[in-house]
């Protein structure tokens, strides 16, 4: 297959993946904000880290299909959140308190992850081993 065309296939399973996590992350968002009235950087980070959970598992095993060093793997993807999270909650903090709504903010906020987790997860974290 053309590296063209599993790219292509990447991002098309990738997007899959990401659209079953926008439930989870949405639907947990809304009960820490709505239900239990946290503010919006705790029901954020906690939507966040169940979301990332999943898509790590599933792309994992579907999208890059990378059964090696699940470890290294794992840690690879902990490093991208740990720029991607305190940035992300700063920004959602600064943006909701300027009194953008915050399903507006967490929106804008998961495209922005969408994009830059696959390019990091397809060239960092699963990226072909060269020989």
């Amino acid at each position: 297959m053309s590296e063209s065309k599993q790219t292509f296939l990447q991002v098309v399973k990738y997007t899959l993946i990401a659209a079953s996590a926008g439930p989870i992350q949405v639907g947990s968002f809304s009960l820490f904000e709505e239900v239990l009235h946290l503010p919006y950087w705790p029901s954020y980070l906690i939507a966040l880290t169940l979301s990332v959970l999943w898509n790590f598992t599933f792309n994992r095993k579907y999208t890059f299909k990378s059964a090696n060093n699940v470890p290294k793997a794992m840690f690879l993807v902990f490093l991208y959140y740990l720029v991607f999270t305190p940035l992300s909650t700063w920004w959602g903090h600064a943006m909701t308190n300027a009194g953008i709504n915050d399903y507006i903010v967490l929106a804008f906020t998961m495209i922005v992850n969408f994009i830059t987790e696959f390019l990091f997860q397809k060239f960092i974290v699963f990226k072909p081993e060269t020989k």
